[in-house]
């Protein structure tokens, strides 16, 4: 009989999670805390989530899990090769793109993949229970014994279920990681930034029809308006509409009295994007769309002391959306636990050593992630910035493997999901020392040529 692994949350990476485990031939359940999406006609539209950028690490595992999957969930995306930059004017828009060979990342609807996975899941033999609260957890402490689980089913029912194996992809409010906590050694850490965010709608332009989707700007660009002390952005859907966002901090958004500011302040700082979007409909926004908050979640280990239960995705290490990972790293998770799992044999073996294999990158990616909001919102406006990218794009792309070895951080993180996260850091860091030593070397040419020629100046009026 084959080992039994419940996997709790069916988000995006528990469902990946549960989609891996049972295509090696384990038996899975599925257990998530809301209804059906699915069958829960209010949620046609999601608007609390930000749009995903699926890339490289992302799409490497699905692959992995079955590449005949990937290609019906891929099929979905609108590939984005590039940042287009909105000036405060609302009358020039600059192209940044992201690869060096017109690689892209791709936007998709949040809820819209979940339902993707969730079809796949209905064909596999994985059983899955919605409307389960997950209320205790045991034995997560002791060694060879397997779990049990206590839920709370929507008309009440208490149920009491035993596993070999628990996974925890229940996101940034974890309760898999809250009841494992209780009974473990578990060093957490919780952080809110400063920033917030406001869902928006972009609808899509005239004529537009669901057979013929057609788009206000431009679908295959993420749009940002950067603003320094707050942005918006905007990534497309596939019926003409986008999805965008309006970050700021809480200082300034509370600073925000009334609707009728609202549209002042978004005309005066965003005067395209406000007439795209459209008065009623910024209006509505603000008198209706939840203010969201960004936290960031680190933690070790991620595994218990049995080895027998584990915390992956948002569950492990919530980010902030700034670098565009946050899926991806969970999807990574999956990828990185099934290739555990292979070279161990067994899961008890590769949950053992999770947490050496992963911590590093998820830390490294999670501050990345947060430093990016100042490259997002500022630095793309900053010469010395756009300077520093023109010649990663050159050296990366026509030097790296034939001068000398050169990859851009951006290409690393989103196009390379063979280098780790944290050994992007380290060829960054040697990179960055590369271009400091040239431009010491460049002002210094420069330095001694001006001086050779105000020598030969004042020689000649001596003479």
């Amino acid at each position: 009989m084959s080992e039994s692994v419940a996997v709790i949350g069916a988000g995006l990476v528990g469902c990946l999670a549960a989609l891996a485990f049972s295509s090696k031939g384990y038996n899975v359940t599925l257990y998530e805390l809301r209804q059906d999406p699915r069958q829960d006609v209010s949620s046609g539209k999601s608007m609390r989530s930000i749009n995903l950028a699926v890339s490289d690490r992302g799409i490497r595992a699905l692959k992995y899990v079955n590449e005949e999957m990937a290609e019906r969930i891929l099929k979905h995306v609108i590939p984005m090769t590039g940042r287009m930059i909105h000036d405060i004017t609302g009358t020039k828009q600059e192209s940044q793109v992201y690869g060096l060979f017109g690689e892209s990342i791709n936007s998709i609807d949040r809820l819209l993949l979940n339902k993707c996975l969730l079809d796949e899941l209905d064909k596999c033999n994985i059983k899955t229970f919605f409307e389960h609260k997950l209320v205790d957890m045991g034995n997560v402490s002791t060694p060879d014994s397997p779990i049990f689980l206590e839920f709370v089913t929507k008309d009440s029912k208490r149920e009491k279920r035993e596993f070999d194996f628990i996974v925890g992809c229940d996101g940034a409010f974890s309760q898999s990681r809250y009841l494992m906590q209780k009974t473990m050694r578990m060093n957490y850490s919780q952080k809110y930034v400063e920033q917030q965010y406001i869902e928006l709608y972009i609808p899509p332009a005239s004529g537009s029809s669901s057979s013929d989707p057609k788009y206000s700007i431009d679908p295959n660009h993420l749009h940002i308006w950067p603003r320094k002390e707050f942005m918006l952005i905007a990534l497309a859907n596939s019926d003409g509409s986008f999805t965008s966002t309006f970050f700021s901090t809480w200082n300034l958004i509370d600073s925000i009295k009334s609707s009728q500011e609202f549209l002042d302040f978004f005309k005066k700082n965003f005067p395209d994007a406000y007439t795209m979007i459209g008065e009623a409909g910024l209006k509505h926004a603000y008198e209706n769309q939840p203010r969201g908050a960004l936290m960031q979640v680190a933690l070790s280990p991620f595994v218990s002391p049995n080895n027998r239960a584990i915390l992956i995705g948002d569950a492990a290490h919530s980010m902030v959306p700034f670098y565009g990972q946050g899926m991806n790293c969970g999807f990574e998770d999956v990828h990185v636990l099934m290739k555990l799992i292979e070279q161990n044999k067994t899961i008890e073996k590769a949950f053992s050593k999770y947490t050496d294999a992963r911590k590093e990158d998820v830390d490294t990616i999670c501050r990345l992630a947060y430093e990016n909001y100042q490259n997002m919102s500022a630095k793309v406006l900053d010469p010395f910035y756009l300077l520093r990218k023109k010649i990663d794009y050159v050296f990366g792309k026509y030097c790296n493997g034939i001068l000398f070895p050169w990859i851009p951080m951006y290409t690393m993180v989103s196009f390379r999901g063979d280098i780790r996260y944290s050994d992007a850091v380290r060829i960054e860091k040697r990179q960055s020392r590369v271009l400091q030593l040239l431009q010491y070397v460049s002002v210094g040419g420069v330095a001694i040529y001006a001086a050779a020629k105000a020598a030969q100046y004042m020689d000649r009026l001596r003479n």
